[in-house]
């Protein structure tokens, strides 16, 4: 720092100059055989001087020790006060001043109104905020909430207004809204879905990645049908580029069940490059992307990934590499059995549950063509149904917990959550909940 400074004066010097030094290893950096990048870069700075280091303990090197020391300012105490504790620890002259200041300011008893407790300091409005402030704000309070913030401060003031003034404080104190939880339920009732109307129209994918390599494979893409619940489970080595996923969803999903309508996805980078939205839009298939940082957008595609990782960890709990093996029986089990709806995804998708005996051919069997179509219309006509009763349910379910959004306007000014934002400062445990507020613009 000291050749940065005056290194206008110093370089190309004909005299040489000392340099005094209480940091000892700086003596032999000119002379070191092996040096880091950061030593090197110090050693050609170095270069450009004429000068010698010369060793000087911390306690011979006192003027520059002192110098380098940040400067503290001195408390002073005032005498007289009497007090000679620093004013940042006394709470009780605080407590006291603000008693002085509530009787001074009252000196006809007439003035104060019916109903003042026995013991109480009736406190004009002009004070109030001084007393409001002490009371919730003040090291005896640290920021409670309004029910005890009103039992501190009914203690010994009072006014009739007290505890609505009280609340409105409280709820409006910035560092309460910056890091206290909030205690009432969620904001935002559910909004489901829609329903489609047939299989395979309306898809949702997802990856399940962290799994060990399993014959070359460590990613699985999960692809749901929002109708059908019927899943393909594809393992992949790595996770696709948007050119890869294109190739491997045209193999998987559109050879087998053509074209769908919509596609509902993350915010990976696979699905908001320029290249996936572009492949979409020359098929006609729209992308819908979830709301970030809020997974239950695709909750449908979530809640299958949960039971695929739970069944392949049950299956391969002895050899967890064999878990590529594995997968074509657990996406087998998946789609055969039944579910919430009353229905398999298998049947629900073909009409027909697949038959495990011989006895069971004459149940999946149809006299023809027709007898077949039309019996897949009955069968998505009754699973549909089911699908808007659970739904209807569900969703009743749901908004017993939440309650209804509030409606923003321009010029209002909001907290933002810090759950998702990462902050400065090492360790999250003390930093606010919230930061703001915002102006809504």
């Amino acid at each position: 720092m000291a050749l940065e400074e005056w290194r206008h004066w110093l370089e190309g010097a004909v005299h040489p100059f000392v340099v005094w030094t209480d940091h000892k290893n700086l003596e032999y950096i000119r002379t070191a055989k092996r040096l880091n990048s950061r030593q090197a870069r110090w050693s050609l700075f170095f270069d450009r001087f004429k000068f010698s280091l010369s060793y000087r303990p911390g306690s011979k090197n006192l003027k520059p020790d002192a110098l380098s020391r940040q400067y503290q300012k001195e408390e002073v105490i005032d005498r007289e006060s009497g007090s000679i504790l620093p004013h940042a620890i006394v709470l009780g002259t605080t407590r006291w001043a603000l008693e002085r200041k509530v009787k001074g300011s009252v000196r006809d008893e007439s003035a104060v109104p019916a109903g003042c407790p026995a013991g109480c300091l009736f406190v004009p409005s002009s004070l109030r905020p001084q007393v409001l402030k002490w009371g919730h704000s003040s090291r005896l309070a640290c920021h409670p909430g309004a029910t005890r913030t009103a039992f501190l401060v009914a203690q010994r003031f009072w006014w009739p207004s007290m505890s609505s003034d009280i609340r409105a404080f409280v709820s409006s104190c910035p560092v309460c809204a910056s890091v206290k939880v909030p205690r009432r339920p969620p904001a935002g009732l559910l909004q489901p879905l829609p329903v489609p109307s047939r299989p395979w129209s309306h898809i949702a994918m997802d990856f399940i990645t962290g799994l060990p390599n399993s014959r070359g494979k460590a990613v699985i893409l999960t692809i749901v049908d929002r109708f059908s619940k019927l899943v393909h489970a594809v393992p992949l080595q790595k996770l696709p580029s948007a050119r890869e996923l294109a190739f491997v969803v045209s193999r998987h999903v559109f050879r087998l069940h053509g074209l769908p309508e919509d596609i509902v996805s993350d915010r990976g980078p696979q699905f908001v490059s320029s290249f996936w939205r572009e492949f979409c839009r020359l098929l006609g298939v729209r992308v819908s992307l979830s709301s970030g940082f809020h997974p239950q957008t695709n909750g449908q595609v979530e809640r299958c990934n949960q039971d695929i990782e739970t069944t392949l960890r049950a299956m391969c709990s002895n050899n967890p590499s064999t878990w590529s093996t594995q997968l074509p029986w657990v996406e087998y089990a998946h789609n055969s059995l039944v579910n919430s709806s009353g229905f398999s995804p298998f049947q629900a998708a073909y009409g027909y549950q697949p038959p495990l005996f011989p006895q069971q051919e004459q149940l999946a069997s149809t006299s023809g063509p027709a007898a077949f179509v039309r019996r897949c219309q009955r069968t998505w006509r009754t699973f549909r149904n089911q699908l808007l009763r659970n739904q209807e349910r569900f969703t009743t379910v749901a908004n017993r917990r939440r309650t209804r959004p509030p409606e923003y306007k321009v010029g209002d000014r909001v907290w933002l959550n810090t759950k998702d934002i990462p902050l400065k400062g090492g360790s999250k445990k003390l930093h606010p909940r919230f930061i703001g507020p915002f102006t809504i613009s």
